[in-house]
Order: structure tokens, then sequence, then C-alpha cells
């Protein structure tokens, strides 16, 4: 299975999402899962499979418990596969930073000058 398609689905993004926090039991991924979903037991064993099998996560015994944890990399696939857009939202942040260094400009002159021309506006408008 592709990357994006296990990760096209909600419920597993939000997995990924839970067990990039840390470790987690099935149990408690399947409460909170449940909670914000509102999905069955079953249909949350089933994303955990599909995220086991498609080497996102990986799953230990602790006696009764099983417990699950991100593996990255398969993350680092879609990483690699991302690089090729990487330059688009760049040169973006890099504008962003050279006006943030730049400071706080003022349009059109001081803002005296700017209250000067709105009482000049008003006045006219009676």
């Amino acid at each position: 299975m592709h990357a994006f398609d296990v990760l096209g689905d909600p419920v597993r993004r939000r997995i990924l999402e839970l067990l990039a926090e840390g470790e987690r039991t099935s149990g408690a991924i399947t409460s909170a899962v449940r909670e914000e979903f509102g999905i069955s037991q079953p249909a949350v064993s089933q994303h955990l499979r599909v995220l086991r099998e498609s080497g996102f996560t990986a799953v230990r015994a602790d006696g009764a418990r099983r417990l699950y944890t991100v593996r990255p990399a398969r993350l680092r696939e879609v990483d690699r596969w991302l690089e090729q857009f990487r330059r688009f939202w760049d040169q973006r942040l890099d504008a962003l930073g050279t006006e943030l260094a730049r400071g706080p400009r003022r349009a059109g002159g001081s803002g005296q000058d700017q209250g000067r021309a709105g009482q000049e506006n008003e006045e006219t408008d009676t």
C-alpha cells in the first residue's frame, strides 16, 4: 500500500499523532479514537493493523498488553517525496523572514498624516 493511501485516512493520521507523543497501548489508542471518531473497537483494530502492516507502526507485547510505537522509516519516505515540493513553501518562508527582519513599515507616510487625511474625508462627507 502506498504511504499516502495509508495517511489519507483521518483515523490513521490521528493514531500516528497520538503515537508521536510516545508509545501507547492498543487500549489507550482505541479509547481516544473511539471518543473522537465514534467508531467501533474492531474498526480501530483494523486501522492499527493497516498501520502495522504498512510499516508506519511497530507493536510489542508486554504481558497481555500490546504497545504501539511509530516506525520512522516510512515517514522518512514521505518526507523524501515531499522534498520536491519544499521549494514552494521554503521561498515563501524566506520572504516572510526577510519582511519580519525589516520590521513594521508605515504605508503612505506617518500616522499623523493618515489621521489628517481621515479628518479631511470626514469634513467633505458632511
